[in-house]
């Protein structure tokens, strides 16, 4: 498969595989940007994407800026519809600024299949062991 990629911004970077047989693909900051502790920003990248139809770009979080930094992406789901910069919206939990500088990788993208099911509305839904227990019902361990 291949994606067309525009850079719409002239500090972009193109999004690479850090090593052969990564799932996800580097996002960089194409900005320099200061986030404050419990902000919300959104961080630009200066791509846009043609992302196949049938296919989703997932945003995640780089795992070492959220176990060092405490920066977690929120929002990621880039259809295969959507022709604007991808952006990475960004949350700072922790208690210290954080400063993204142009070229820092920011996220991670998965590009996956999706299907579109057809939805049938019914009276019931069958009925299995678990039923509708959720939210910690299996325990800590």
């Amino acid at each position: 498969m291949k994606i067309k990629i525009v850079k719409i911004n002239k500090n972009a970077k193109i999004p690479n595989y850090a090593h052969d047989g990564d799932a996800g693909m580097d996002l960089f900051s194409c900005v320099d940007e200061k986030i404050l502790p419990k902000e919300r920003k959104a961080i630009a990248t200066g791509i846009s994407l043609e992302i196949p139809k049938g296919y989703v770009g997932l945003i995640w979080d780089k795992s070492g800026l959220a176990v060092k930094s405490g920066i977690k992406t929120m929002a990621g789901v880039i259809d295969s519809g959507y022709r604007g910069e991808i952006q990475i919206v960004i949350y700072n939990t922790s208690q210290e600024q954080f400063i993204f500088e142009k070229g820092d990788k920011v996220a991670q993208m998965l590009i996956q299949k999706v299907e579109n099911p057809e939805l049938v509305e019914v009276k019931n839904i069958s009925q299995t062991n678990r039923g509708a227990d959720g939210f910690g019902s299996t325990g800590k361990n």
